[in-house]
């Protein structure tokens, strides 16, 4: 199981790292597209489309980051074996069955994966091993 663990750990820093990667890049976008169009013209329409696409890109870089935050800093904690990364990817495994097709697909291996006991057994060595 703890390969298992691993897999789920290391696709879970790709696509939470990947989410990350098109936050900044939709920020980099719309920063770019607004100082083009502040740049081309500053009166009329360009004065109130500016704001707006950069309002756009830091929106999609805030929800992007949301959403792929947890992914990421639980696929870390579940590669270093945390004892608090298995019931935090449980949960995340939950709410990425809502992100079809990949996502649902890595929600079933999650859960499948981190709910059996000999998982739990796994974290539980670890904490012994960490406290010890």
């Amino acid at each position: 199981m703890e390969q298992h663990v691993k897999i789920i750990g290391i696709l879970h820093v790709v696509l939470g790292g990947m989410g990350v990667l098109a936050g900044v890049a939709f920020l980099f976008l719309f920063g770019g597209l607004a100082g083009l169009v502040g740049a081309v013209d500053q009166t009329g329409d360009a004065a109130v489309a500016v704001p707006v696409l950069g309002g756009i890109g830091g929106i999609l870089f805030i929800v992007l980051l949301i959403f792929s935050l947890p992914s990421l800093v639980g696929g870390v904690g579940l590669l270093m074996m945390a004892s608090w990364s298995r019931i935090f990817m449980i949960v995340v495994s939950v709410l990425y069955l809502l992100h079809i097709p990949i996502g649902t697909a890595l929600g079933i291996y999650g859960l499948w994966a981190l709910t059996k006991p000999e998982t739990e057994a796994l974290f539980a060595r670890s904490r012994y091993r960490a406290t010890a």
